[in-house]
């Protein structure tokens, strides 16, 4: 029945469902309690069709697809369609059984009905600060097996006519070191789903059974306009490898990511044989975060208006054997499951350059630093605190455009945590530090973005610090000429002076009072030759501090003079 439905009414729906979705994601970050979701945005929603294939997602974070994907399929081989009643919510995390792509990724679905009928669901997914594990935070740099990562929540009913069960939401909370904060996430994402949930059955109201077929045509609409976007590409083979910096200390080697893509017609099979197999560490992802990977990639390259929905992945083909780094078993470890993520959007995006110069850009900083500190608040009744911080960097610079400072990129979208909220909220430590990093950004005639330094100092002594980065041995490269941009780095400073650089995946190093933690992220690559910058462009680079004199004439042939407080172009 789905051909009743007409192109004006499928894109009012569609665009009605993403307000839906939309809404949702404001929900959660009005009402919840941690600064992970409240003030980064950690978090996303999404509108499904009753077979439980999604048909919008509101632009938060793409990693999240991932945990999206699959989870009511995995829903309905559990509770089949009789046992689902209205008022339902069900619960996971599992990365190996459609919860998710790693275990801080809390999903929650709820069923939207009309009399006995599911029309569609809604979900939403938020990032909890803390799921039990090893260390807090929940992601370890020498874990080794997924078990030591924290809970795994199988797929649950955690709503029951339409009220939280409780013993479910205490088990949860029972696993995390800080229950509080938890608790009051959980209740942001039940009322989030609710709120969605009243607004599907409001647009069900004016378009009626219009609704779930302008579903089915949205679906075909994104693939009819993928296949387009892949038709007009020059058939042919295309091949990009890079590497991450190792695993942790389980696996200190470099590792492989490998793609080679085949256009044929308005298709492509994107074969990843040659990257490494699944390691002991952290950065291992399920299937269900390749294909997310995939999936914001080709539409980022091909057709950034395409509507994000299930369509789009009839249009491409995976090779991918099992046991690999990017299509990891049970129970290999996922935590930072996001920078082998970023590394596959780049040997992607490295890879379809010469077919999408126009879109295509430099290499990015391309990995989610990641900084954890927790600890007693000796002043405050030994209250527990986790503060989880992700650190920006460079974009990589494109055909048109220097590269943006400062940003996350590809498969993550998490607002900065402003140093006010996070002094007033975790005791635990000061800022001493936060700019834009000179020099790190790649020369070309379009220069790379910059990566950022921010320094950390211990308050109180016994401060847990983990850290979990990627491009510190394997900097962001150039395209069409341009230059790499800067690796990032970790330094600890100890009080007395001490000063040492520690690993890209390090856990539970303890800090004292005065101990300062220096976090350098990376910048990310330029384009094309940096002898046809324009010299003007250098000058104002180096009046903001974004490039030093030295390296204005070392890589852009540009002599700049310094005189007072003013800076001058050499003729």
């Amino acid at each position: 029945m789905k051909n009743r439905v007409d192109a004006v009414t499928v894109e009012i729906v569609g665009n009605l469902l993403l307000s839906i979705a939309e809404e949702m994601g404001i929900a959660i970050i009005k009402s919840a309690y941690s600064t992970n979701i409240k003030e980064r945005r950690d978090i996303s929603t999404a509108v499904f069709d009753p077979e439980g294939n999604m048909v919008a997602q509101a632009e938060h974070v793409p990693m999240h697809l991932g945990s999206l994907l699959s989870i009511i399929k995995e829903v309905y081989k559990k509770y089949p369609k009789e046992m689902i009643k209205p008022g339902d919510m069900f619960i996971g995390n599992d990365p190996y059984n459609g919860g998710g792509t790693h275990l801080p990724d809390i999903t929650i679905v709820a069923p939207v009905f009309v009399k006995e009928e599911i029309i569609g669901w809604v979900a939403n997914l938020a990032h909890h600060s803390d799921v039990g594990g090893k260390v807090p935070g929940s992601t370890s740099g020498d874990a080794i097996s997924i078990f030591q990562e924290g809970l795994k929540i199988p797929i649950s009913r955690v709503c029951q006519n339409d009220r939280p069960i409780e013993e479910i939401i205490n088990f949860v909370l029972a696993n995390s070191r800080i229950p509080e904060e938890r608790y009051g996430d959980l209740n942001a994402q039940i009322a989030s789903n609710r709120v969605g949930s009243r607004r599907l059955l409001e647009t069900y109201e004016i378009y009626g059974d219009l609704l779930v077929d302008s579903m089915y045509e949205l679906q075909d609409y994104a693939e009819r306009r993928l296949r387009a976007g892949i038709s007009k590409l020059k058939d042919g083979v295309y091949e990009f490898t890079d590497y991450m910096d190792d695993a942790g200390v389980a696996s200190p080697d470099p590792l492989q990511i490998s793609v080679k893509i085949n256009i044929h017609g308005d298709t492509m099979d994107l074969d990843f044989t040659g990257t490494s197999k699944q390691v002991e560490g952290p950065i291992n992802v399920t299937y269900n975060g390749l294909l997310a990977t995939v999936f914001y990639s080709l539409k980022a390259l091909i057709d950034p208006e395409i509507p994000s929905n299930a369509g789009i992945y009839r249009v491409f083909n995976i090779i991918v054997e099992t046991g690999l780094i990017i299509n990891a078993q049970n129970p290999a470890p996922v935590g930072a499951r996001i920078d082998t993520c970023m590394r596959v959007a780049d040997v992607i995006f490295g890879a379809m350059a010469p077919v999408v110069p126009e879109r295509a850009i430099a290499g990015c900083n391309s990995s989610c630093t990641t900084a954890v500190f927790s600890g007693s608040d000796p002043q405050n009744n030994n209250d527990f605190y986790v503060y989880l911080e992700t650190i920006a960097g460079g974009s990589g610079a494109s055909k048109y455009s220097d590269g943006l400072n400062g940003v996350q990129v590809h498969l993550t979208n998490t607002s900065n945590l402003p140093i006010e909220a996070l002094e007033m909220e975790f005791p635990l430590v000061v800022v001493r530090e936060y700019s834009f990093i000179e020099d790190s950004g790649g020369a070309g005639e379009f220069r790379g973005g910059q990566g950022i330094s921010r320094k950390f100092e211990a308050r109180f002594d016994n401060v847990s610090f983990t850290g979990l980065g990627d491009r510190q041995k394997f900097a962001p490269w150039g395209l069409n000429g341009g230059g790499d941009g800067s690796g990032g780095i970790y330094y600890l400073e100890r009080k007395e002076g001490k000063v040492e650089r520690l690993p890209s995946k390090c856990s539970d190093i303890i800090l004292n009072a005065g101990d300062v933690v220096t976090i350098k992220t990376p910048g990310a690559g330029g384009y094309g030759d940096s002898q046809k910058r324009n010299p003007h462009s250098v000058l104002l680079d180096v009046i903001e501090n974004k490039v030093s004199i030295n390296k204005a004439q070392e890589l852009y042939g540009v002599k700049i003079k310094h005189i007072g407080n003013e800076y001058q172009l050499e003729k």
